[in-house]
């Protein structure tokens, strides 16, 4: 299947539109720092979900699914970490993406380990 018909996808891409968002207040000095990082880990979702399904196998596609699941948790770690640093306020939008994210990647990932 096309990466960009997946739902698990097509949510990652939202992510990141809200992430680049978000992360655009955060201050000057932090462009490099937190600003940066989070940014490449929401990227990072998305595109292990595209790289991995468009390997030949599932055993593959599986790999890439959990570095994806990695970046979404290094996110959420950064994002607490913006929080607690004063950076952003705690934000309902963005927790009901990463915990959507997060469901539908365990989800997808169960159901392509249920085919190896």
């Amino acid at each position: 299947m096309d990466h960009k018909e997946l739902d698990v996808w097509k949510k990652s891409m939202d992510l990141v539109e809200l992430i680049y968002s978000l992360t655009a207040s955060f201050p000057k000095s932090e462009r490099f720092g937190l600003t940066s990082q989070m940014r490449r880990a929401a990227v990072s979702i998305s595109s292990n979900i595209a790289e991995g399904s468009a390997r030949n196998c599932n055993k593959e596609l599986l790999q890439f699914l959990n570095i994806a699941l990695g970046s979404l948790s290094e996110l959420e770690t950064q994002y607490l970490i913006a929080i607690r640093l004063g950076f952003i306020e705690q934000d309902k939008e963005v927790d009901e993406l990463i915990n959507d994210q997060k469901r539908l990647l365990l989800g997808y990932r169960n159901y392509i380990k249920k085919k190896i």
